[in-house]
């Protein structure tokens, strides 16, 4: 346990988006699901609440809310198993993503991981977990299988389909702490290789790139997931040599199935003559880091929505709010392109069974300055998303918005009343802090 004034307190409250500053009244480090019941005994008996991180990457909702919280830290957990027979992995709350997928690698399989290696596994998975196989696979959300977790009053619990199972519901994409999840089971698929890459132009290309990409997506095959952006690399020797600081206009992504198929879908984008192509068959592990997405603790900002189609209209928004020309300080204006799976509910999925939107748009700040820089690229972020507004569904994905967010936009109605009877019903003391609200 970690106080303010102790040597290593500092260090212990530093999330991974290293903007947020919070001094929250004590940093708990349990090992264990019998720690972690003491640690919220003892919260809840010196009249604290308990706020739960892996990483610290969503800890921006919550900033300015812990000077009366414990912060319970939950990296010490990091027990990794694989039963190859059965494609299942058991992972800790403290499991890194990077780690997962190069274990499953090993053996042939691989999970709807992120873009990035140093999330952790819990908060992506039970957050949504878009995936460069989601809009085949759907949701990571709905792999998992089995959660377990210690409820407000210490009992510890495990929940899956048949144990529990209006919590298990709950927990998968429902966005409200209902107890503190020591480890997760969930499903993997065999795949040693996969089509991936990223085919680049100057950002100058955005007009010719961007509609282009966008009418390939109408009709693109679900087996193909990817990404559009607009970057600004910086002169970083963890980027390749060709990108650094440079600004690119960037598709990247993966296709499932043989080479084949993977060229057939890909000429139409090929055919734009991108100044790099670096789309060839690659090892299914190295997709965590495929989006180049910075590593270790970093200030960052990012907002997003979800958009129902990008007309002519939008793009040519887009096109003026971040494209050459615009002054943005963004490091990335992106769009993931979603649909497919994403877009059907999972019969058998938790509270976020599917996304409503053919696009994510999203502005990301990185790096930055002085308080008056931050605020410049919060405006840049909202001119961006302000370009696609008329197109908005009125849903959010929380896992990419880091404003404190009402969650009515995230859930339809019934939903939503559903997710607050199963908090009122496993913490009706209200010990766990939530990040969004209301409850």
């Amino acid at each position: 346990m970690q106080l303010p004034g102790d040597p290593a307190y500092d260090m212990a409250r530093s999330p991974w988006n290293l903007q947020v500053r919070d001094h929250p009244a004590a940093v708990a480090y349990p090992a264990f699901p019998d720690e972690v019941a003491e640690v919220l005994v003892a919260a809840a008996g010196a009249g604290l609440q308990v706020a739960a991180q892996g990483t610290g990457h969503g800890a921006p909702p919550l900033e300015g809310r812990l000077g009366g919280a414990v912060l319970l830290r939950t990296s010490a957990m990091t027990d990794l198993e694989i039963d190859t027979d059965r494609r299942t992995v058991r992972a800790g709350a403290g499991v890194l993503w990077g780690d997962l997928a190069e274990l499953a690698g090993r053996h042939g399989l691989a999970a709807r991981h992120p873009s990035s290696p140093d999330v952790g596994v819990v908060g992506y998975s039970l957050g949504g977990g878009i995936g460069w196989y989601a809009r085949k696979l759907g949701l990571q959300c709905n792999a998992v299988s089995a959660v377990d977790l210690v409820l407000a009053d210490g009992t510890c619990v495990r929940a899956t389909a048949d144990e529990e199972p209006e919590l298990f519901w709950a927990l998968r994409g429902g966005a409200a702490p209902l107890g503190v999840v020591t480890a997760l089971e969930f499903q993997l698929f065999p795949l040693e290789t996969v089509v991936a890459g990223h085919l680049s132009w100057d950002w100058t290309a955005v007009e010719r790139v961007l509609p282009a990409w966008v009418a390939w997506c109408a009709d693109a095959r679900e087996e193909v997931t990817t990404a559009f952006r607009l970057l600004d690399i910086p002169a970083d020797d963890a980027v390749p040599a060709e990108l650094r600081g440079r600004r690119i206009a960037m598709i990247d992504g993966a296709v499932l199935g043989d080479d084949a198929a993977a060229a057939e879908v890909l000429a139409p984008l090929r055919a734009l003559a991108p100044e790099f192509d670096t789309v060839t068959r690659v090892p299914a592990a190295s997709l965590v880091r495929l989006h180049l997405d910075p590593e270790g603790p970093t200030p960052a900002y990012a907002s997003s929505t979800l958009v129902s189609g990008l007309p002519d209209a939008a793009i040519a928004g887009i096109v003026e709010a971040v494209g050459p020309g615009s002054g943005t300080r963004l490091a990335a204006a992106e769009l993931r392109q979603l649909g497919g799976a994403l877009s059907r509910p999972d019969p058998d999925g938790g509270a976020l069974a599917a996304l409503d939107g053919e696009f994510l748009a999203l502005g990301l700040g990185l790096g930055g300055g002085d308080d008056a820089d931050w605020a410049r690229q919060r405006e840049d972020a909202g001119r961006f998303l302000a370009a696609v507004e008329a197109w908005a569904t009125g849903r959010q994905y929380l896992p990419m918005v880091d404003a404190r967010t009402d969650t009515r936009k995230v859930f339809p109605p019934g939903v939503h009343a559903r997710l607050s009877a199963v908090r009122r019903a496993v913490d009706p003391g209200g010990l766990f802090l939530a990040a969004h609200g209301p409850a």
